[in-house]
């Protein structure tokens, strides 16, 4: 899978983690930045990340701020974008199951790696289930199609 990857300042370092595992599984990583503990502006690393995927030059993206909750903001902005902000793996699960979420945001100042990895694992390997949430995501669709072109 191309994995399209982000983070400001606070997310750096979980970034940087979750870079090595995403290589180590295989996965084509693009980081997009940021790559230092610098201050940066949040939403330029999530506009990037989330138009990769809604171009379809990457197949997900993953987002890292201090709390994700920035992140999911800017990156939902994207139309096509569907950005989730999980915090344990019930949500990864059920934004990919429900949802079918293609950016999953972290909070780097609220999980530990291990943590992290385990929400990511299960974000990554669980299908959309399609159905009645394949309806809903349609209304999403074709919302952005008429009011956000």
């Amino acid at each position: 899978m191309r994995i399209a990857l982000g983070s400001d300042h606070a997310g750096y370092r979980l970034k940087e983690y979750i870079e090595s595992l995403l290589r180590e599984a295989g996965h084509e990583v693009v980081d997009m930045g940021t790559h230092s503990e610098e201050s940066v502006d949040y939403p330029l690393y999530a506009f990037r990340v989330a138009e990769a995927v809604a171009r379809g030059e990457a197949d997900r993206g993953i987002l890292v701020c201090g709390t994700g909750i920035g992140m999911s903001i800017a990156a939902n902005k994207v139309p096509g974008v569907r950005a989730a902000l999980c915090w344990d793996t019930r949500t990864a699960e059920l934004s990919r199951r429900h949802n079918d979420a293609n950016v999953l945001c972290l909070g780097g100042r609220l999980l530990g790696e291990e943590e992290a990895a385990r929400i990511v694992e299960v974000w990554l390997s669980t299908p959309f289930d399609g159905g009645r949430h394949a309806r809903r995501i349609g209304l999403i669709s074709r919302y952005e199609e008429e009011r956000c072109r």
